[in-house]
């Protein structure tokens, strides 16, 4: 998915059709989450789309995502509080799911051995924030580490 200039992280209101000229192929890492092939098959040919409202409520910011595929098929929605507070959630591709997501700044980052991908590559120097999201599969033993 690409942005228009005017967007930034502060404000992803919007609908959002991903660009797979733009993508990576998704088969691989669905593999390892234990998606389906059957599923990860369907989700290669559909066009996805997010409709995200981003909010301030109680001092936390809010990303709320709606998914829906090719056809209307409505998929997960996703209800994210950037506080780094862990919440439950039952995802429709994934199963049980536990996350969490934060503001961040690149220099705050956890750069160890394993992590040390995060935190490079950025052109901003480090001096914006990014938003961290942090997903652990409840019993399907895989973990994503995500900065937007």
């Amino acid at each position: 998915m690409a942005a228009p200039p005017s967007k930034t992280l502060k404000d992803l209101n919007g609908k959002w059709v991903m660009n797979k000229t733009l993508s990576d192929d998704t088969d691989a890492i669905l593999a390892m989450q234990n998606v389906s092939w059957f599923l990860r098959k369907a989700i290669a040919f559909a066009t996805i789309t997010l409709s995200i409202t981003e909010y301030t409520k109680d001092g936390s910011t809010h990303i709320d995502i709606s998914q829906t595929a090719t056809g209307g098929v409505k998929g997960t929605t996703e209800l994210r509080t950037l506080d780094w507070t862990f919440r439950d959630h039952k995802d429709g591709i994934f199963g049980e799911v536990k996350g969490k997501s934060r503001w961040v700044k690149v220099e705050d980052l956890e750069d160890d051995d394993d992590k040390k991908w995060l935190s490079h590559g950025w052109d901003d120097g480090g001096e914006g924030e990014h938003v961290q999201s942090y997903v652990e599969s409840v019993g399907g033993g895989w973990t994503a580490n995500q900065v937007s």
